[in-house]
């Protein structure tokens, strides 16, 4: 979502318009590694009429909630995101009272105005047409059922509510800094999650989402001059009179129209919209079509760096696609808006006015959290380092091939941010909750540095191409679920044969630090020690005094086995022992630990001797 790597990782519309066009998805979740697994499904129809002068807006939403968890539900949860942008609630005084707040947040929301704050109001809510009593508790609505629901039963809930845009804070809002009318993310009452850890009712406080999976109708009434992109297909483009994969324009006489979307399995609906968008298509061979929306108030220099970086999200969406599965929608929108970058269901909003390399980078990276998150939805209040650590993992590898940067390691900025938290006496561990934690840096850092370190190091442990085979199994496994950290743990087990619950427990559940050492050598005789708590197998390239080299492979005993490698292999190293003798055939000049560098061992002057 986009909060910086460590100082460097800040670092909609749409659609088809046939609306036979519908998304490479499955109807239903596939079995994941247990047959016990469910997870629940919700469908939207909803109906809004905005007023661009006032900023507010009037919506109806039907939606049919379907119970496929083994519990009676005896109530049920909506976040009201928007509820968050008003003086004294939890995301202002958090800014205010945090070390290091968020810039773009700061103190801003204490100092709204009654007509700049954001809010969701809801009038009336029923529950297969009984009326219900609901109760709104900062950013969650809470809501007692009239009849509880069963399982395997669906039930249909109709609300009325008004809602106001806020003047654009974080990520969604109006008249951003770039002067976009309207960036509507988590604009509507949003049903809470519901999963095996029970509700995930969370205020919004800074972080980022949890959704359930379904179908959403969408239309919105608004300005005819105004363009819309976002979440799903357009269905009425002749009644609009706006071709989405041509940007004519033949608007009908009439002061509003409705746009009608249709986005299938996904967990979130966003759009934007603007009077001066101009909208440029690009179609991805054998892929989706992609759309770019970006304000005709840029300057010529800034509109020939949004042409350049088109063809460049093409090459982006075949990397991914090939190194972690088929992108399964029809279409994909890059879409000027926000304050920064995120990511959304078939589409991103990103600040625009950037450098060239900026512009591919942040494209780069919301697109690849199409997969790792929009796909592979983990919670992100929970297991954020999942969500943006594995998507700056393939991000990096990404930009390296696309803009030919050359890197021997093109992880290398995040490895250097671990290391330096971890040395800082700052961290925590990467369980903690993504609210919780001391410092807006030290989160930064952990969900983008470390997440990208455990995939990076990860390849370590286990072999590249043992790696490359785990993403993508993990993605065929848990594309359209809710998968939780053991599961890409349990996928690299399967494509390895190694036994790696140890290397979740100390990278991610602890702050345990990995630092090896050459101890001595003497002779053809190598004593290694193990000076941090974490434990490793270890690559030794060992240099003798004839000048060869000769590369050494200590497998981790916990491990129950070695990766390929065509280093020489020689015995177990038990963690418990904190030392480590072996011989050479030949007498030694110099020994080197991890010479790729690919280890994040925190202290490495005392890797080679």
């Amino acid at each position: 979502m986009k909060q910086f790597l460590i100082s460097a990782l800040s670092v909609l519309v749409f659609w088809s318009c046939n609306s036979a066009q519908t998304a490479l998805t499955p109807t239903t979740p596939q079995t994941p590694t247990t047959s016990t697994y469910w997870q629940q499904h919700v469908d939207y129809k909803m109906a809004i009429d905005m007023d661009v002068n006032t900023y507010q807006y009037k919506g109806q939403q039907t939606l049919v909630y379907t119970n496929n968890s083994p519990d009676v539900l005896n109530r049920v949860y909506y976040h009201l995101y928007f509820n968050a942008f008003q003086p004294g609630s939890e995301m202002d005084i958090r800014s205010q009272t945090i070390a290091d707040p968020d810039s773009r947040v700061g103190n801003r929301i204490g100092k709204l105005k009654p007509n700049e704050i954001g809010y969701i109001k809801v009038n009336s809510l029923k529950q297969n047409g009984k009326s219900l009593k609901h109760e709104t508790v900062g950013t969650v609505l809470e809501v007692a059922l009239a009849k509880p629901i069963q399982p395997g039963e669906s039930v249909t809930f109709e609300m009325d509510f008004d809602g106001q845009v806020p003047a654009q804070i974080r990520r969604s809002g109006r008249n951003n800094k770039e002067g976009v009318a309207l960036s509507m993310a988590q604009w509507y009452p949003k049903l809470a999650e519901y999963d095996f850890e029970g509700w995930h009712a969370d205020p919004y406080i800074g972080r980022e989402f949890h959704g359930v999976w379904g179908d959403f109708d969408v239309k919105i009434n608004i300005d005819k001059n105004y363009i819309i992109g976002g979440s799903g297909y357009l269905q009425n483009p002749n009644e609009i009179g706006y071709g989405y994969e041509t940007a004519t324009v033949n608007r009908p006489n009439t002061d509003k129209l409705t746009w009608h979307f249709v986005a299938p399995n996904v967990h979130d609906f966003t759009w934007a919209a603007d009077p001066n968008y101009i909208h440029d298509t690009m179609q991805v061979p054998n892929g989706p079509m992609l759309h770019f929306f970006y304000k005709n108030s840029l300057s010529n220099e800034q509109k020939e760096r949004w042409k350049k970086m088109q063809p460049k999200t093409v090459e982006l969406m075949h990397y991914f696609s090939n190194h972690i599965g088929m992108y399964p929608y029809k279409q994909y929108s890059v879409i000027q808006g926000g304050d920064g970058g995120m990511e959304y269901a078939m589409c991103t909003l990103i600040t625009g006015e950037r450098s060239y390399g900026s512009l591919v980078g942040v494209t780069a990276h919301e697109l690849a959290h199409t997969w790792f998150q929009f796909l592979l939805a983990t919670n992100e209040a929970k297991h954020e380092w999942m969500d943006e650590g594995f998507t700056s993992y393939i991000s990096d590898l990404a930009m390296n091939e696309v803009m030919n940067e050359g890197k021997e390691n093109p992880n290398e900025d995040s490895y250097k941010g671990y290391i330096s938290l971890a040395k800082s006496g700052k961290e925590q561990p990467l369980t903690t909750y993504a609210d919780r934690y001391q410092f807006n840096q030290a989160y930064g850092i952990s969900a983008y540095s470390k997440g990208a370190v455990f995939l990076a190091q990860l390849g370590y442990v286990i072999g590249e191409e043992h790696l490359k085979e785990t993403i993508k199994k993990y993605f065929k496994d848990f594309a359209f679920k809710h998968p939780t950290p053991i599961d890409i743990i349990r996928s690299a087990e399967k494509v390895s044969g190694l036994e790696l619950d140890w290397y979740l427990t100390d990278f991610a559940q602890t702050t345990n630090t990995i630092d090896y050492g050459v101890k001595t050598i003497e002779g053809n005789n190598i004593t290694l020690e193990r000076i941090g708590l974490m434990p490793m197998p270890i690559d030794v390239t060992v240099t003798y005094t004839d000048g060869n080299t000769e590369d050494f492979y200590i497998p981790l005993q916990m491990m129950r086995g070695e990766k390929p490698t065509k280093a020489t292999l020689i015995k177990d190293w038990a963690w418990a022992y904190p030392t480590y003798t072996f011989s050479t055939k030949k007498e030694v000049k110099s020994v080197e630990i991890d010479p790729k560098n690919l280890m994040a061992d925190i202290k490495k002057d005392n890797n080679k001797k």
